[in-house]
């Protein structure tokens, strides 16, 4: 079962679209006996029926990446969660040039092994996240990691075997 929530990050309330995205992605575990998975839509964003597809998409294979892997602990593991997430979900964004993913590969992969919120978030979801929250930035644009974590699963050999979904 997979439900879609619409959450109201707009106009500055007290839903933070970058916290509410870790929360869902990293945080909780899918209850697979008979409970839901959930996909989250944004009231800042258009309706499209594009996104509600990938929303529920990633919630599914968000379950099945955690089943297989277990929770991620590490930027590396949640990149690597997303990266496939969103390769299997179809998703074509977040987006960002190639001379932007090579800086911002430059700029993560140092920091691979992190564990603490305030880089994770900063090179998750760039400068403009972690300044709002209060972290120290990194240099980065915003979504760049997910962006780069996107970039890489869709041209890692392993996953071209697999048969993403269009949407």
């Amino acid at each position: 079962k997979v439900t879609l929530v619409v959450a109201d990050d707009l106009m500055g309330g007290w839903t933070n679209r970058y916290t509410s995205e870790f929360s869902l992605r990293f945080e909780g575990r899918p209850n697979l006996k008979g409970g839901w998975l959930s996909g989250i839509l944004w009231s800042s964003e258009a309706p499209a029926a594009r996104v509600a597809r990938e929303a529920a998409l990633e919630s599914i294979f968000r379950a099945v990446y955690l089943q297989k892997h277990g929770t991620a602990c590490t930027l590396r593991e949640m990149l690597a969660q997303e990266g496939y997430v969103m390769a299997m979900a179809g998703c074509t964004h977040p987006l960002l040039d190639a001379d932007d993913i090579a800086y911002t590969r430059e700029v993560v992969h140092p920091q691979f092994d992190a564990r603490d919120r305030p880089t994770i978030m900063g090179c998750l979801f760039g400068d403009t996240a972690a300044r709002m929250l209060g972290y120290p930035p990194q240099g980065l644009s915003e979504w760049a990691g997910l962006a780069l974590a996107l970039d890489e699963a869709r041209s890692d050999p392993a996953l071209k075997n697999s048969v993403p979904l269009s949407v």
